[in-house]
């Protein structure tokens, strides 16, 4: 059997999920625009630069599910799905993930941003493998905070492992395993597995597969 991964943001989207769930957010009123709009913004920029703070960075975004009933939430990730999401799922990115589960490999999202927001974008793709970073609930609440490693850079890696463990099998036992992504903050996790693809890399990791010889594709 082989493995194959998929990271969601910029990679199988042809956007960035939690930033325009923020945005979302603003549009529909629920989150001042001015105050979140500027720091959402600032975040996404030190992603892309690769300075991210991941901790920093999650007790922001995680914040306005713990202030909000799931109920409200739930409605209103169905109407960003339809408005925000499916725009951004293009018939290459399909293809590429219908390739991979027609062949039987064992198929997952890799992510670092919420389950929250991404499980229903996944299950769009025919995906049951979600390895997201986690939003600790209590009592059928989110509280705000994160639970476990968040699944970001070297926790990537640590994340995938966990959940391989968890069915049993270790990413040594796959014939091959393959990794999509577009960022260099996934480096960990590309150089982790047997076949690293760049998918519309930024100019970081477009340098770094030049560098070690690894493909490049575009599901644009």
């Amino acid at each position: 059997m082989r493995l194959a991964l998929f990271d969601l943001d910029n990679t199988l989207l042809a956007g960035d999920s939690d930033y325009e769930w923020g945005q979302f957010l603003i549009h529909r009123g629920v989150l001042d625009r001015e105050e979140y709009e500027a720091q959402n913004k600032a975040y996404y920029a030190q992603y892309v630069a690769g300075t991210l703070d991941i901790h920093e960075y999650l007790q922001f975004a995680l914040g306005p599910l713990a202030q909000h009933d799931p109920a409200d939430l739930r409605r209103w990730h169905d109407e960003f799905m339809r408005t925000r999401i499916l725009p951004m799922i293009g018939a290459k990115a399909r293809a590429l993930v219908d390739q991979h589960r027609e062949a039987d490999d064992l198929c997952a999202v890799v992510t670092a941003t919420n389950r929250f927001v991404t499980e229903p974008i996944v299950r769009e793709f025919g995906l049951t493998h979600l390895v997201a970073t986690e939003a600790e609930m209590i009592g059928g609440r989110f509280t705000g905070r994160v639970a476990g490693t968040p699944s970001f850079r070297e926790g990537k890696v640590r994340r995938v492992e966990e959940w391989l463990a968890g069915l049993g099998q270790r990413i040594e036992d796959f014939e091959s395993s393959v990794f999509y992504s577009d960022s260099m903050n996934d480096l960990p996790l590309l150089t982790h597995v047997t076949r690293p693809v760049a998918v519309d890399p930024d100019d970081a990791l477009a340098a770094e597969a030049a560098r070690r010889g690894w493909p490049v594709i575009s599901l644009r």
